[in-house]
């Protein structure tokens, strides 16, 4: 009666399915591992932005990569900003609209200062036409905001390339901004959500990251790889079924005829 299971439909049928479930499985446990680590990093950063605000120093210096662990977490820096050095970050737009982030060194001692994101302005009428940009504070002010490593390609998705205005850069890049400054620079940068005195006038602020849902369509995702292997065996042992079923009413039915048959010859 399963000696149909021997021929070539039946085998390649059988070699699909066992192709098959190893890959659901190893779809299903890629997906868990997406939401494990989505997961994780959705706490830390809640976490880092729930903390409260230490100084700048407790976890950056100049020179030194500001480790990802401590990226948002909120910090304050006092100093003095320096205009002459400030930067337009190129394509950042915020609430559907193009615009830039105006970068600004604050100067902390001797030597040293950060870059401090002081916000969102949006873009002139034509690529040409500079934004509005309100000016930095003058004297000592502290700021206070989220830490930042350092932009790449890699971590941004944005590809940096020569030829740009003046002024202007793609990436924010402490090493690469620093080049030529008359002091070293933090190996990251502030996001800047407040600061004292108060300014008359200023970017608008970064908004804060979206943490989403820790990677829960992950989870469901690999729930439902899962599912599709239970829906592969199922559908296999039914067509088994549905095969023996077809056959063995076809015997049935040759019995029948073959018994009619004989039963009118005598």
């Amino acid at each position: 009666m399963y000696r149909f299971l021997l021929t070539p439909r039946w085998l390649a049928l059988h070699v699909v399915v066992l192709l098959v479930i190893p890959a659901f499985v190893f779809l299903g446990r890629w997906q868990f591992g997406r939401f494990e680590e989505r997961s994780a990093n959705s706490d830390r950063v809640t976490s880092n932005i729930e903390a409260a605000p230490v100084p700048l120093d407790r976890l950056a210096a100049p020179g030194q990569q500001v480790r990802q662990d401590d990226r948002f977490r909120t910090v304050t820096v006092a100093g003095t900003y320096d205009p002459s050095h400030a930067l337009l970050v190129r394509r950042r737009p915020q609430a559907g609209m193009p615009g830039y982030y105006v970068l600004t060194p604050l100067v902390t001692g001797p030597g040293t200062a950060v870059i401090v994101n002081r916000g969102w302005v949006k873009a002139g009428a034509t690529a040409d036409t500079a934004p509005e940009v309100p000016p930095a504070p003058t004297g000592q002010v502290t700021v206070t905001g989220r830490l930042r490593p350092s932009e790449t390609e890699e971590s941004s998705g944005i590809r940096e390339r020569s030829g740009l205005p003046a002024g202007q850069v793609l990436l924010i890049n402490p090493a690469k901004i620093g080049e030529g400054l008359p002091y070293q620079l933090v190996g990251g940068y502030v996001e800047l959500t407040e600061q004292q005195p108060k300014p008359a006038a200023a970017p608008e602020p970064v908004p804060a990251p979206d943490v989403g849902s820790g990677g829960g369509l992950n989870l469901a995702y690999g729930v439902q790889w899962w599912l599709f292997i239970g829906i592969a065996i199922a559908g296999w042992i039914l067509l088994i079924r549905r095969e023996v079923a077809e056959r063995r009413a076809q015997e049935s039915s040759g019995a029948v005829v073959a018994e009619e048959a004989e039963t009118a010859a005598n």
